[in-house]
């Protein structure tokens, strides 16, 4: 059988405070070791590129003890082979992810927002539908805030429609397939996840793990449920309604990044 190697790719900017936690939970979390993480940075001014530079130190550090190890205990089957490294890239997702995409080793790409933590084994799972031949797809959602909104918002996510889709749910998705999707469209500030995913149904069979991943619901406690989950829906609406990357951007400056 194939060994299929994932490439979790994970945009960051001014993630000090939280980084590390992912990063541990990463770890403490994946099943297999013959992965990488690969961190795009998109111009941090607060200490996130010092704060992972240091744990990816620190990490090399224990990863070489642990080889060493590996290598006098003739009952240890896997040698502890995970990568992590920080790349940077110019600013914008869109821009980070496909970075992330071209440097890439793994023929498996694994998506991530860093205030999202998959769940356990999550590499299990993904590549049980590798196996499976599904190429695409996604986990479920939850919040790590219990508001009624959010409730109703994360219970949609288990539908395999394109519009119960989001990044915060992250996205697996077969090197070959992404790169004949021509990856993100650049144009998009924000957006663009789910831009992509409109166009990944359009081409292929996209499937929905039964386990969840929990994000953040920061940005709705700091703006405010109700009125962040209206702009959100307004967002949707004037994408359908034709509205362009520009246009989309714009009132989500004057409404929520305001």
């Amino acid at each position: 059988m194939k060994r299929h190697t994932i490439s979790i790719i994970i945009p960051i900017l001014n993630e000090a405070k939280h980084i590390v936690s992912l990063l541990q939970t990463l770890l403490e979390r994946v099943k297999y070791t013959h992965h990488e993480i690969l961190l795009i940075d998109g111009g941090s001014t607060d200490k996130t590129v010092e704060i992972v530079s240091d744990f990816i130190v620190n990490f090399r550090r224990w990863h070489h003890t642990e080889t060493n190890r590996c290598v006098d205990n003739l009952f240890e089957t896997e040698k502890p082979t995970i990568q992590i490294q920080l790349f940077s890239s110019d600013k914008g997702r869109a821009k980070q992810l496909n970075f992330g995409a071209q440097k890439a080793t793994g023929n498996i790409l694994y998506f991530l927002h860093a205030d999202t933590f998959p769940p356990k084994h999550f590499d299990e799972y993904i590549l049980q539908e590798i196996q499976k031949e599904n190429k695409v797809g996604c986990f479920r959602m939850k919040f790590d805030y219990l508001h009624p909104v959010l409730i109703v918002s994360q219970f949609f996510t288990r539908f395999n429609v394109n519009w119960c889709r989001g990044g915060d749910q992250s996205l697996f998705i077969e090197k070959s397939l992404f790169e004949l999707l021509n990856g993100f469209d650049e144009s998009y500030i924000i957006y663009e996840d789910c831009e992509f995913i409109n166009r990944v149904y359009e081409k292929d069979k996209f499937t929905i793990i039964p386990k969840s991943v929990k994000t953040s619901a920061r940005k709705y406690r700091e703006k405010g449920t109700w009125k962040l989950q209206y702009h959100f829906a307004m967002i949707h609406i004037k994408k359908s309604k034709g509205a362009t990357p520009e246009e989309l951007y714009t009132y989500y400056k004057k409404n929520i990044s305001c």
